[in-house]
């Protein structure tokens, strides 16, 4: 008779699974998506080519439609950056990462439990869609003053700020994703005797995700759009407040830095949780084509 597995033999199991996860995580979902030299060559030139073009219109002063004779440019700039992160850097980096991740957190949350039950029922729909509708397009800054009212003190005015940011995004592609459900799929599993809850576990679901996961991408990248505005509100610390501060002070340099550093981050975020929905989604294989 065989004994049971003891903690020491699961441990390593879950050990390996976390390991297949991640190496999922950061490997490509197929060959095609792989960089290979000459692509990462090309994404390299062109950042050369961004840069050296920007220090070259500051150098000459250009000036057409566009002024770039008080822009900082790409040398200034790198030196603001250097500058940053020599004085404890991390005080400001990690404010604006918790910010940014607890209200993107709330909003996934919130988004595709209320984006499916919305999709779903249409009673529901008629009864909450509305309101939320009339509320999606103000702007992120349009809500800092009530955020200072609603709230007991700035840094949860700051968190709900970059919710508002992320949570129509999901929402609106998560209702889109339940409400584009292929009609086919649902008359093969209601023909098949499928019950309610299953149609909606193994048809609806699945096929909602690739809404979702677009929905989860943009809702990250705008989280970081809306923090210099969450920053404005009250902050001592963060990359958003440094880039408001810089401005008001006249200190260009850092704004462009703050800029730079916003994108960069929002970037690195967009891609770790596009690479996440790939992971949960191992049945969607996608392939670009070459252009001739």
């Amino acid at each position: 008779m065989s004994s049971p597995s003891s903690p020491r033999s699961t441990k390593p199991r879950m050990l390996d699974r976390w390991s297949f996860l991640l190496s999922q995580l950061f490997q490509s979902s197929d060959s095609s998506s792989r960089i290979n030299p000459i692509r990462l060559l090309f994404r390299v030139l062109s950042l050369v080519l961004f840069f050296g073009i920007w220090q070259f219109l500051c150098a000459i002063k250009f000036q057409f439609f566009i002024n770039f004779s008080f822009l900082p440019s790409p040398v200034e700039v790198l030196s603001a950056t250097l500058k940053f992160f020599s004085n404890n850097p991390m005080v400001h980096i990690q404010a604006s990462v918790l910010r940014v991740l607890l209200g993107y957190a709330i909003a996934v949350v919130l988004g595709i439990s209320l984006g499916i039950v919305i999709g779903w029922f249409q009673k529901i729909e008629d009864l909450v869609f509305l309101p939320l509708e009339i509320l999606r397009p103000i702007p992120a800054v349009a809500w800092i003053p009530l955020a200072i009212l609603m709230f007991p003190d700035a840094e949860s005015g700051m968190v709900y700020i970059t919710f508002i940011g992320a949570f129509f995004p999901i929402l609106i592609s998560t209702i889109k994703g339940v409400e584009g459900t292929d009609l086919l799929l649902l008359r093969v599993g209601q023909c098949l005797g499928a019950r309610q809850w299953h149609v909606f576990k193994d048809i609806v679901i699945p096929g909602a995700m690739p809404s979702i996961a677009s929905g989860l991408v943009i809702g990250m990248g705008n989280s970081w759009f809306c923090l210099v505005t969450a920053e404005i509100l009250a902050g001592r610390f963060g990359i958003g407040y440094l880039t408001w501060e810089s401005y008001v002070t006249s200190n260009y340099p850092p704004i462009v830095m703050g800029m730079l550093l916003i994108g960069l981050m929002g970037s690195l975020s967009s891609y770790a949780v596009d690479r996440l929905t790939h992971v949960l989604m191992p049945w969607r294989v996608t392939k670009k084509g070459n252009a001739n």
